[in-house]
C-alpha cells in the first residue's frame, strides 16, 4: 500500500505513519489487495486526504466503512462513483439537501465536489473486502483514524463536525468542543432515518450559517 497523501496531511501525521502498528497495517493491506478484491481501488484509499487538504478543511463528516460491492467506494465516505446507483444512505442525505436547502435532487452520488470545498469525507475504516462489511475493521485503521480527528482537533480551529449516528457520535471525545462546532444526529441509513432520527436535522443550512459567522464561505452542497 502506497502512502500517498496531501503534503499538508503528511507533515502533521508523519510520526503515526512511522509506527509499528501502522507499519503491520500497510503490510495487512497490500496483502489483502494482493490476494483478494478489496475497496476502494488501491489508488484511491487515502482520497479524502487527497481531495480535501489539510489546509483547506472546513468541515468533517465521518463514516465507518467503504462499500463493499463493485464500483461503488472512492475513497469518500457516503459518496459513489458517477453513473452508479445511489446506496440508501446517501439517498436520504441528498433527501435531507433538497428539503433543507431547496436543492434539486443531483443524478451523480460523487461528492468529490464536496471535499474540493473543504468537506473532509473520512471513513473509519479506509479499506473492505468485496462482500464483507467490516472484513479490515480492528487491524490498526481505526487508530489511525482517531489520531486525524484529532489532529484536525489541534491543528485547526472552527471545523464543523457532522457525527451522525452511533458509531461516529463515539469521536467527539476527541474533538475540542471548545474550539470546534459539533452537530449531532441519527444516521440516515434506512434504519435511522425511518425512526425519525434524520430527517429534519439540517444540519446542512447549519452547517453553512456556522461558517458563514466564522467568516468563512459556505458549502455549495
Amino acid at each position: 500500500m502506497n502512502v500517498d497523501i496531501h503534503e499538508s496531511w503528511k507533515t502533521q501525521l508523519q510520526t503515526e505513519l512511522d509506527t509499528p502498528y501502522f507499519k503491520e497495517l500497510t503490510q495487512f493491506v497490500t496483502a489483502e489487495y494482493k490476494q483478494q478484491q478489496c475497496f476502494p481501488p488501491e489508488n484511491e484509499i487515502f482520497n479524502a486526504f487527497n481531495s480535501c487538504s489539510l489546509n483547506q478543511l472546513k468541515v468533517v463528516i465521518i463514516g465507518q466503512d467503504p462499500y463493499h460491492n463493485y464500483n461503488q467506494a472512492n475513497g469518500l465516505c457516503f459518496s459513489v462513483v458517477d453513473g452508479v446507483k445511489h446506496p440508501p444512505s446517501l439517498i436520504n442525505i441528498f433527501k435531507e439537501i433538497e428539503t433543507d436547502l431547496g436543492k434539486l435532487y443531483p443524478s451523480s452520488g460523487n461528492l468529490e465536489h464536496w471535499a474540493k470545498q473543504g468537506v473532509f469525507l473520512l471513513n473509519a475504516t479506509l479499506t473492505v473486502r468485496a462482500h464483507e462489511p467490516g472484513s479490515h475493521q480492528k487491524r490498526g485503521w481505526e487508530t489511525f483514524t482517531d489520531a486525524v480527528i484529532k489532529t484536525i482537533s489541534d491543528q485547526k480551529e472552527n471545523v464543523v463536525f457532522l457525527l451522525w449516528g452511533g458509531f461516529a457520535k463515539k469521536k467527539a471525545k476527541l474533538i475540542d468542543a471548545n474550539k470546534h462546532h459539533i452537530l449531532l444526529s441519527g444516521h440516515p441509513s434506512p434504519l435511522s432515518a425511518n425512526r425519525g432520527y434524520w430527517f429534519g436535522n439540517k444540519h446542512f443550512s447549519q452547517t453553512n450559517k456556522l461558517l458563514k459567522e466564522f467568516g468563512l464561505v459556505g458549502i455549495d452542497w
